[in-house]
């Protein structure tokens, strides 16, 4: 029985020792596909060394590489792919993901601009359908870093040829959206791109909408053209929502305008030129079969409105003053405002209805206009000059809710007051008073014999002033006495608020470089403003300004509908590239100028 026992013990530990080694079963290889690096990357180097086809080997090598960049170890993965280059496979996948984890490798080490230096792949090269999708989704998402539109544009043209539909309709929401604010010229000048069609069917439908949006009938015309030149075009098969809004939107097109403005009292004078300005826009160009009339808010708002809707108005442009804006809109909120109207002021609150639309000269939308600005030139750190007074701090509020918009970041505001003040709030800005104070302790330590130079901060790359007129001769002076001889020169940006009423003399010397701006309608000069000049010569800047908000004024009443039903149109004004926000709001994109050598230079 003993014997039994040992034998059956035997026979037992020979069966589960044959079951044991059966179950260590080689484990197979990871795999190969450059799709997603889910392991380790000392997993796949291992597999790398183990394979013995150079193809393979070079597949797993792209995947450690991968790994080390899940991992945020892009010193490895470059170490990976550097030791690539000198025995790789010239296979045109393998090449190409060689390519793409390097940018992505330089995107994080160097910046975008390295990254877009880098992923460039040949177009003759054989690549699968998911390699092109992530090639152009990722050059997209770079071009938006580096905020070029009309290059992400085309990538995302590209990226929407490979997608399936579903996916292929966002892609073509998020290409109308960029579109949006461009300027026409801009799209104009990349709509006949023979080699992406799909691109320049984009770039040539935006350019239909913004060019001929506020006549309807120009186009559907100009629409069905272009859907016959582009039958297999994404937005061929289903137009942009607000395009067809744009399309089906019923334009203003009143007989009788009212004009609300304070004819008499101390403000009739601030409001003389907008009313010539409405004058001279009807007298040139306006439709001769409509009627304007003027009535006068001094009496009275409400009065004046009445009169204007007992005459048979259909349209009103007014009022101008902030309280007469209030009062109307206290009307308005009790629902007894039923025309449509333009006014030429705006609150800070307001419930905005859809025939009702605001327009000014807002110091503050120019602000937010130059963040805008600052950001489209590349700024990274800007520094603001502001005066302290309610203009200077609305502007700098302005710009800073823009900027942060744009970068995520604050701007970094310092506030000023006229006289001594003024060189002290540049010196502290610019890092130049700790600098003396370092250099006076130091000739204290060492005697008065130490020759040193001071030094100004190297981290911001623009200024923006906002001052009045009068202070920025000595702003620009202060300011170009305080930077170091070490530092590197930086982009200078002011307002119009700041504009020189004699674009010529020793104070326009002084302000050379600087960057400033204004409506274009004075950045050049042209026989309308040679015209205004000899009529009312003792005009200033602001007043011109005025008598060009007037003129525009009455020049949008027959665009208001279709601005506000498609917010990609810009109509080019005299005050500006004017586009109307969801909420009724005229917004202005101003032009810029250079002073060079003493003179205006428009850029």
């Amino acid at each position: 029985m003993n014997s039994a026992k040992i034998i059956g013990a035997v026979i037992l530990a020979t069966v589960l020792f044959g079951c044991a080694s059966q179950t260590q079963v080689k484990q197979p290889a990871l795999s190969a596909s450059l799709g997603s690096a889910t392991h380790k990357p000392t997993a796949y180097l291992a597999e790398a060394s183990n394979a013995k086809l150079p193809e393979k080997r070079d597949r797993y090598r792209l995947l450690a590489a991968h790994a080390y960049i899940n991992d945020g170890n892009y010193v490895a993965a470059e170490k990976v792919l550097n030791a690539m280059l000198k025995d790789r496979v010239q296979e045109h996948t393998l090449l190409a993901e060689h390519i793409y984890l390097s940018a992505r490798i330089a995107e994080q080490i160097a910046g975008h601009d390295a990254a877009l230096a880098l992923l460039d792949y040949p177009p003759h090269w054989q690549l699968p359908q998911s390699q092109k999708i992530t090639y152009h989704r990722y050059k997209a998402r770079l071009y938006k870093q580096a905020n070029l539109p009309i290059d992400q544009v085309r990538q995302l043209s590209l990226l929407s040829t490979f997608l399936p539909s579903f996916e292929a309709a966002k892609v073509s929401d998020t290409i109308w959206n960029i579109l949006q604010p461009l300027h026409e010229d801009t799209v104009k000048g990349f709509a006949k791109d023979a080699l992406n069609p799909t691109f320049a069917g984009w770039l040539q439908l935006a350019y239909i909408a913004k060019h001929y949006a506020v006549d309807p009938n120009q186009l559907v015309l100009h629409l069905g053209q272009w859907q016959r030149n582009n039958p297999y075009h994404t937005a061929a098969v289903k137009l942009p929502s607000d395009l067809e809004k744009a399309l089906n939107a019923k334009p203003f097109r009143p007989k009788n305008i009212a004009v609300l403005l304070p004819l008499s009292g101390p403000r009739a004078a601030v409001a003389e030129p907008i009313r010539l300005g409405i004058l001279s826009s009807y007298q040139s160009q306006f439709d001769s079969k409509a009627s304007v009339n003027f009535y006068d808010t001094q009496l009275g708002i409400e009065q004046a409105y009445q009169q204007a809707v007992s005459a048979g108005a259909e349209f009103v442009i007014g009022p101008l003053l902030p309280e007469e804006v209030e009062k109307l809109q206290n009307l308005n909120d009790k629902g007894k405002l039923l025309l449509p109207q333009l006014f030429l002021n705006q609150t800070d609150n307001f419930t905005p209805k859809a025939h009702q639309f605001y327009f000014s000269l807002s110091p503050a939308q120019e602000a937010s206009d130059a963040a805008r600005k600052l950001f489209q030139d590349g700024i990274n750190l800007p520094l603001l000059l502001v005066s302290n007074d309610p203009v200077g701090k609305r502007m700098a509020e302005s710009f800073n809710q823009a900027w942060f918009g744009l970068t995520q970041s604050n701007a970094e505001i310092h506030y000023y007051n006229p006289g001594d003040q003024m060189k002290l709030t540049v010196q502290e800005a610019l890092g130049v008073k700790d600098s003396v104070a370092r250099i006076d302790r130091m000739k204290a330590l060492l005697g008065n014999k130490l020759e040193a130079d001071f030094r100004s901060r190297r981290d911001i790359d623009a200024i923006y002033m906002v001052s009045a007129a009068q202070d920025l001769s000595l702003l620009k002076a202060f300011l170009d006495v305080n930077f170091s001889v070490f530092a590197k020169p930086v982009a200078l940006y002011t307002t119009s608020r700041s504009r020189l009423e004699n674009d010529s003399g020793q104070a326009v010397q002084e302000l050379n470089k600087l960057m400033i701006s204004d409506i274009p309608w004075l950045m050049r000069d042209s026989s309308e403003t040679r015209m205004v000049n000899e009529l009312w010569a003792q005009w200033s800047y602001s007043q011109k300004r005025l008598y060009i908000m007037g003129f525009d004024a009455l020049d949008l009443v027959n665009r208001l509908a279709q601005m506000r039903a498609f917010p990609g149109f810009q109509f080019n004004g005299r005050s500006g590239a004017l586009s109307v926000k969801p909420n009724g709001v005229i917004e202005r994109q101003l032009s810029w100028g250079r002073y060079q050598q003493g003179v205006l230079t428009p850029q």
